[in-house]
């Protein structure tokens, strides 16, 4: 089954490492995961914001058209497989940095299993209030960044202290690349790709 470490990965991540470790799907395996589990951000972001409509806070709910969800959905699923594809990337670069070497699988892996609780925080999105979606969205990415720490040592067969400094600079890396994300967003929105709301 593609999502066999979803339950792992929550319930006794350390354990869950360790079989990933072990197993080591091929890259249609990990490749598969992000494009099944991307999904569910995607979905759920077209849903509420075309037929639920988001709060705010104040003032009446905001809608998208179906067209123009839709279209933002799309985005949203090619930019999260993109920044997976390149967070593994970058795993797989810094590695020699730190005396690792990881095929890029196994790099893929790490990115995919780490990003994961990031994409499932998607279902939030439907109770599309800003508020709500902000707190579980910061809960799951700070069990994605716990995902990191714990299994960089295992995955990379580094010592727990080199695993510290690479996760932290993996983070640092993630945070870059969610900037060149969003200024991908704001350049494409300013270009007439952004959002048409239903009046």
């Amino acid at each position: 089954m593609i999502l066999n470490h979803l339950w792992g990965l929550y319930a006794h991540p350390r354990e869950e490492w360790q079989t990933i470790e072990k197993r080591h799907e091929s890259l249609t395996y990990s490749l598969t995961h992000i494009l099944i589990v991307a999904l569910i951000p995607a979905i759920t972001a077209y849903y509420s914001a075309a037929h639920l409509g988001w709060s705010i806070g104040v003032g009446d709910v905001i809608k998208l058209t179906e067209q123009s969800a839709m279209m933002m959905s799309i985005g949203m699923y090619l930019a999260l497989v993109a920044g997976v594809l390149g967070l593994a990337y970058l795993v797989h670069w810094m590695a020699q940095t730190f005396d690792a070497k990881p095929s890029f699988t196994q790099s893929l892996e790490l990115a995919a299993y780490t990003a994961t609780p990031l994409f499932m925080v998607g279902f939030a999105a439907l109770y599309p209030v800003l508020w709500f979606v902000m707190m579980i969205g910061l809960a799951g990415l700070t069990y994605s960044v716990y995902l990191l720490y714990s299994g960089v040592p295992i995955i990379m067969k580094i010592p727990e202290e080199k695993g510290f400094i690479y996760a932290s600079s993996v983070v640092t890396c993630g945070l870059v690349l969610l900037v060149i994300i969003m200024a991908a967003s704001v350049i494409l929105w300013s270009m007439g790709f952004g959002p048409e709301y239903m009046a």
